[in-house]
């Protein structure tokens, strides 16, 4: 027999011989020229996502910059709202408070055009004249009837100077975009135009920035009114290589970037170039994005340049290559090596126990063939086996299937390295009364250790530990009543979803969702029914998204739904509708049955935001948005709800100081019986007296009111001034008028509303017959065994119940006859198009009929000519009420109306 020493190399390299290490070589060679390409590909790929973040950066950044150029020009048009009239000097000093050389590159000024009437020019260049601009004229004019010259344009350097006067309402271009912010009220920017204010030499592509200005400060809600109350725009100019020079310096100083007004590519439409044109046809990645801002599309196009590929380039693919190379021979010499290597093993026979036994260890000692040879007298507590009885004992059959193949392949490996301890194992094995125990354990063969003679494994006990841990974890990142992921653990979640996000550019979405009305189930049928709700709410969004998303529950009715990979925002507001579906229905709860409907706010990532906490903030502000805009239903996140949100809070405070100052009194509008042609009662409206705005009507402010909860204190307000009114009038010998007060859904449903109306009938002494109380028409969308107890306590104590509103949304038939109402009243939006519109006349004569046959009056409001009159006298409605009469009036002209409406009748 030949000696290994005397091995010939050329023997040894034969296929019979070292087919292993031929077969090992073959692959590993396969393997490296497979990872050489995949290397490639990846440093494509790295490339064309830095290119693809590199211009999506460029992209945010821009609108970013734009942003913050429309948030100055509404704050310049905030300086004409407060003050009413700003002079030159004011406008000055406030531009140079603003500071745009430093915080805002790009502005080549603010200004103001001032809509002037072709009777008052010359006025008009008188008194700017007489303000130091000596050589001030409109110019082109035109035939009229008003201009738009630039009357202020800070800074004022002689370049902008220049500028002062031109009409720019002359330009077409200018003309669109000042007509849409007019109309709009909304910032616009105009299309490419070269700033008057330019050199013969200088054709830079610019444009400008319009915001509205209104008479008076507030935006008129009808475009009409719009269009009456303009006084002038404020505006800034923008010379665009000014404005995207640093910004695309800064973020793709090696990307050829062009932008285009409009969708089209072309000479005529570039807005700017980066300087890098000669490299038209020279580029590897190539992407068109659109910028949308103030009601005008850029076209948004970048391109990699050379330059941007050689930074890009990455030596790892060669180094692959040849440390691939290198491996593989290494290990083809190895495997010759182990194949020249000769396995010695021996086995021994016999029965010995372990060296050592740990009382909450089970040890066993296996054979050198893997048979049990002894086990400690732990075993006995810890798994129940007799330790005598081993051999009897089938080892296999104790461990879990899928555990198994790594017990032996544990063992195998720890006898080839005799006297070293192998790593940790775990398995999972069955104790004698047949429940699985986790365990882990080690192996050391020691087959050549005098007394053990045997491979020993050591296993301790998991199961409790881990359930320890399991529980743990759960309270620390599950909500406890739905099982979800609470706000910790969806937090990480986020943070994982945005970073991978921001490598990738793959984007996701975050929802932001709220149930509508919680609070009033919470309030009427207990916290228990409100838990239960939670949980039906909680299965039905987990089984309305994928597995790879998360559903979280924040705290209350807050849940967030974490959308991890989307392809579009489309694709997430399908998602919502999903949702919206799949949630708004009927559920029974404590033997009452309930409607339930949810608010959804989505955020995209990473478009709108790489900040978790900010993404946070952006859903909510989007879902009360959604919740604004009728609940049931959702809305992306826009920058406007920023500032909407701030808005929204300044609000709020200035309406809870108001009440808090007592600054709310009550108008009254006379309402009219036809038969008798004389003033049977009064409605009674609440006015805020504004210390800026003056006296504001409730269509203004009631919206926040319910929202921030401050409705409730404002309804005991209204009610309590409009019964001591009751009082006033009947000392003023109008005994036997009645006084109507309009009352919310939310008052309605308050848990302490009808404490609050016995409290204020008893502290004022007013006569509860004398008492209309209004409930709209919506109410009639609550839970009924709740409305029906509400309305008869009411009834019982004596007050006037009255349905508003009646023709809008769903009323149900039997709801009006099981509920004791007195009065119904005909929605104004069916009164204003009598007699002219046959529909309106048709639903008004069909309600006045209805309510005849089911007993109860009818009142008609917004009654504003005599032919509505004369249609609803004759279709034998019974009360009306509408500016025809009288429109609504304080304390002291109410009186005199009631005195000389009794000196002669008021219908003629």
């Amino acid at each position: 027999m030949m000696n290994k020493k005397e091995l010939p190399l050329r023997t040894l390299l034969t296929f019979r011989n070292a087919w292993v290490a031929w077969l090992l070589l073959a692959a590993s060679i396969a393997i490296t020229l497979l990872l050489w390409q995949l290397s490639i590909h990846l440093v494509e790929d790295r490339t064309e996502a830095r290119f693809r973040t590199q211009s999506l950066q460029l992209k945010t950044a821009i609108e970013e910059r734009l942003l913050n150029h429309e948030q100055v020009l509404a704050g310049s048009a905030g300086l004409f709202a407060v003050a009413g009239s700003v002079s030159r000097e004011q406008w000055q000093e406030y531009v140079d408070k603003v500071d745009i050389d430093r915080y805002y590159p790009g502005i080549q000024g603010i200004g103001y055009v001032e809509r002037i009437g072709v009777r008052s020019m010359a006025d008009h260049i008188s008194s700017v004249r007489a303000e130091g601009v000596h050589n001030y004229l409109v110019t082109p004019l035109g035939s009229g009837p008003d201009y738009y010259p630039m009357v202020y344009l800070e800074p004022g350097t002689d370049r902008n100077r220049r500028a002062l006067g031109y009409d720019a309402f002359s330009d077409p271009i200018h003309r669109r975009a000042m007509e849409e912010a007019r109309d709009g009220a909304k910032p616009t920017v105009t299309g490419k135009v070269i700033l008057i204010q330019e050199e013969v030499a200088e054709d830079q592509a610019s444009f400008l920035m319009y915001y509205p200005v209104y008479q008076g400060g507030d935006v008129p809600e009808l475009r009409v009114e719009r269009r009456m109350m303009l006084a002038g725009f404020v505006f800034s100019a923008f010379r665009m290589n000014n404005l995207l020079d640093g910004i695309v310096g800064l973020i793709s100083p090696f990307l050829d970037v062009r932008i285009y007004d409009g969708d089209q590519v072309s000479r005529d439409t570039r807005m700017y170039g980066s300087n890098l044109g000669s490299l038209d046809n020279d580029f590897s990645f190539e992407m068109s994005q659109t910028i949308r801002h103030g009601g005008r599309n850029w076209l948004l196009q970048t391109r990699s340049t050379p330059a941007f590929d050689f930074l890009a380039s990455d030596p790892r693919p060669p180094i692959v290559l040849g440390a691939g190379i290198v491996i593989s021979f290494l290990l083809f010499l190895s495997a010759l090596t182990l194949i020249r290597s000769r396995i010695l093993a021996q086995v021994g026979a016999g029965r010995y126990r372990a060296i050592t036994e740990g009382a909450a260890n089970v040890t066993l000692v296996l054979s050198g063939g893997g048979e049990p040879q002894y086990a400690s007298p732990s075993s006995k507590d810890i798994l129940g086996f007799d330790p005598e009885r081993l051999q009897e004992l089938d080892f296999e059959s104790i461990v879990h299937g899928d555990d198994w193949p790594q017990l032996v392949a544990g063992f195998e490996e720890s006898v080839g390295a005799p006297g070293k301890q192998m790593p940790v194992i775990r398995a999972r094995i069955r104790d004698a009364d047949g429940q699985w125990r986790d365990m882990e354990g080690t192996y050391t063969a020691m087959l050549n250790v005098p007394g053990v003679n045997g491979v020993v494994l050591s296993l301790r006990d998991l199961t409790q530990l881990k359930a320890a841990q399991s529980e743990l974890h759960r309270l620390a990142f599950y909500d406890p009543l739905t099982g979800l992921a609470n706000r910790q653990l969806f937090r990480d979640r986020l943070n994982h979803v945005v970073r991978r996000s921001r490598r990738s550019g793959e984007p996701a979405a975050l929802m932001f969702l709220d149930l509508d009305g919680f609070k009033r189930i919470n309030d009427t049928l207990g916290h228990d029914s409100g838990d239960e709700l939670l949980k039906h709410v909680a299965q039905w969004l987990t089984g309305c998204v994928r597995e790879e998303d998360s559903v979280a529950r924040l705290g209350g009715d807050e849940f967030v739904v974490l959308l991890s990979r989307i392809s579009s925002p489309d694709a997430a507001g399908k998602v919502a509708e999903t949702i919206l579906r799949r949630l708004c229905q009927r559920i029974r709860l404590n033997e009452h049955e309930v409607g339930i409907t949810v608010s959804i706010g989505i955020t995209m990532i990473p478009h709108d935001s790489e900040e978790s906490g900010t993404l946070m903030k952006y859903a909510d502000l989007a879902m009360y948005r959604a919740k604004e805009m009728g609940r049931n239903t959702y809305q992306f996140f826009t920058p406007a709800m920023n500032i909407q949100a701030a808005r929204r809070l300044l609000q709020q405070e200035e309406l809870a100081t108001a009440l808090d100052g007592d600054r709310f009194v009550l108008h009254y509008q006379p309402k009219v019986d036809l038969e008798t042609e004389r003033v049977i009662g009064v409605e009674a409206f609440l006015r805020w007296h504004h210390p800026e705005k003056g006296l504001v009507s409730a269509q203004q402010f009631i919206g926040l009111a319910e929202e921030t909860g401050l409705i409730v204190r404002l309804g005991e307000l209204a009610l309590r001034q409009a019964c001591i009114q009751v009082q006033a009038l009947e000392r003023a010998g109008f005994e036997s008028l009645k006084m109507a007060v309009n009352l919310s859904v939310r008052q309605l449903t308050d848990s302490g509303f009808l404490d609050m109306v016995r409290q204020v009938i008893t502290e004022t002494g007013v006569s509860p017959e004398r008492l209309e109380l209004e409930m709209p028409a919506e109410l009639l969308n609550e839970d009924p065994r709740m409305l029906r107890d509400l309305l008869v306590s009411l009834h019982d104590l004596g007050v006037c119940l009255i349905l508003d509103d009646f023709g809008t949304g769903s009323c149900s038939l039997v709801a009006l006859q099981q509920l004791p109402l007195n009065v119904i009243k005909i929605d104004h939006r069916f009164i204003r198009d009598i007699p002219y519109n046959v529909s309106a006349t048709d639903v008004a004569s069909a309600v006045i009929a209805l309510a005849r046959k089911l007993h109860l009056t009818v009142v008609a409001e917004g009654v504003e000519t005599p032919q509505q009159l004369s249609f609803l006298k004759a279709a034998g409605c019974a009360q009306c009420q509408g500016n025809l009469f009288s429109y609504p009036l304080d304390e002291d002209a109410l009186i005199g109306f009631l005195i000389r409406q009794y000196e002669r009748p008021l219908i003629s």
